[in-house]
């Protein structure tokens, strides 16, 4: 069996968008995944630990690369990080943000753009 990806899913509170991505790839056989928010505040706080941990990262919006560049600078040059442009307008396990991850997580997924 190949080995999961590590895949690091990112948002700003770790509350709605991020929370839910990780709760509905938990079991996923292809993935490990972890959440984490960039706001100071967020249920879990984005940290060098996390990034170094994921093969991948997964941002909500451009903003959240954007922290990951000014913040940590070393691993926006080192990890793929791919934004799914979802906006900050869904609650936790949300049916229709349940399925604009799958669809968007999906097809970035099969276009490898999450690298190897």
């Amino acid at each position: 069996m190949t080995e999961r990806r590590k895949i690091l899913f990112i948002c700003t509170a770790n509350r709605m968008r991020s929370a839910t991505a990780e709760k509905i790839y938990r079991d996923d056989v292809r993935f490990e995944v972890q959440s984490a928010g960039t706001h100071p505040l967020a249920n879990r706080v984005l940290d060098k630990d996390l990034l170094g941990w994921a093969d991948a990262i997964v941002v909500m919006e451009k903003s959240h690369r954007n922290f990951i560049r000014a913040k940590f600078p070393e691993y926006y040059a080192q990890k793929k990080i791919v934004c799914l442009y979802i906006p900050d307008e869904y609650t936790f396990m949300d049916e229709g943000l349940i399925v604009l991850l799958r669809n968007k997580f999906e097809d970035v997924y099969q276009r490898g753009l999450l690298g190897k």
